[in-house]
């Protein structure tokens, strides 16, 4: 393995173990990464960053159906519409020039980090999270422990998708900090189970974003290898740590990370 390869292992290893701590926040910080450490333009980095974040992602996933943590009907039906949307987002962004795509993500970005500090910092002053939705469309029954799947459950459920899906081909992410927040505001499930559940989408629409870009011919594979091997490996150890470390100040941390990315990037696109 030669230095680009270690490189791209090292920033893999950073992703998997934010996944593992936030279950949203890997799939944002790869594509910056890939940008500024491996020197790679937006459209070289998205694909990459889905493989790196879509196979850690299954690891989690798995892990998650395990210990029977997963709504897994509601992942495939979010993770169906998913993939009927990335690629119309992975053909868009071969329709926009490098700079206006960059910032379009950096924006994506400081949006994501601002809600998850803002949600940290709520936490922490209050001492719970912020307050749910009046109306929950998706509720768990209390007998059969699943989710009653009514029409305004399956309405909100589609449109998550529709984003996470566009996200995912149009930008490289996976997803996460559409659905985490989603399932967070508009379910009642506790917080373990959102994330598993959003692990095991972000999964599966990876995978369809990671199979149009291989056909296009724009995945790099000597450059994705390593970085996905890199991501498990962060995952595994992010998993054994994430309950001494998960909580609103990793968040917050997380948030101010993301706000200078954003910011890196925005000064690289425009200068």
């Amino acid at each position: 393995m030669n230095g680009h390869e270690l490189i791209g292992a090292g920033l893999g290893t950073i992703i998997g173990a934010v996944l593992a701590l936030t279950g949203a926040g890997g799939g944002i910080l790869a594509v910056p990464l890939l940008v500024f450490g491996l020197g790679l333009t937006m459209v070289e980095a998205a694909p990459v960053g889905l493989l790196a974040v879509g196979l850690a992602s299954a690891v989690g996933a798995l892990l998650g159906l395990r210990q029977g943590i997963v709504r897994y009907r509601a992942a495939l039906f979010i993770a169906a519409i998913g993939v009927c949307f990335a690629p119309l987002g992975l053909w868009l962004a071969h329709q926009v020039p490098n700079t206006p795509l960059a910032l379009s993500f950096a924006l994506v970005l400081l949006y994501a980090c601002g809600r998850m500090y803002r949600k940290a910092t709520h936490e922490l002053r209050h001492g719970k999270p912020l307050d749910r939705a009046g109306f929950l469309p998706c509720v768990l029954n209390p007998l059969e422990g699943r989710l009653r799947w009514t029409l305004p459950c399956a309405r909100f459920l589609a449109v998550t998708g529709m984003l996470s899906g566009l996200m995912s081909g149009l930008l490289g992410v996976g997803g996460g900090f559409v659905i985490v927040p989603a399932l967070t505001r508009y379910t009642d499930l506790n917080l373990k189970s959102i994330v598993a559940t959003s692990l095991a989408v972000i999964a599966l629409v990876s995978t369809g974003s990671v199979v149009a870009a291989s056909i296009s011919g724009v995945m790099h594979w000597a450059v994705g290898l390593p970085f996905a091997a890199g991501a498990v490996v962060g995952l595994m150890a992010g998993r054994q740590v994430s309950r001494f470390l998960a909580g609103p100040r990793l968040q917050q941390l997380f948030a101010m990370t993301g706000f200078f990315a954003a910011i890196l990037l925005i000064i690289k696109s425009v200068s």
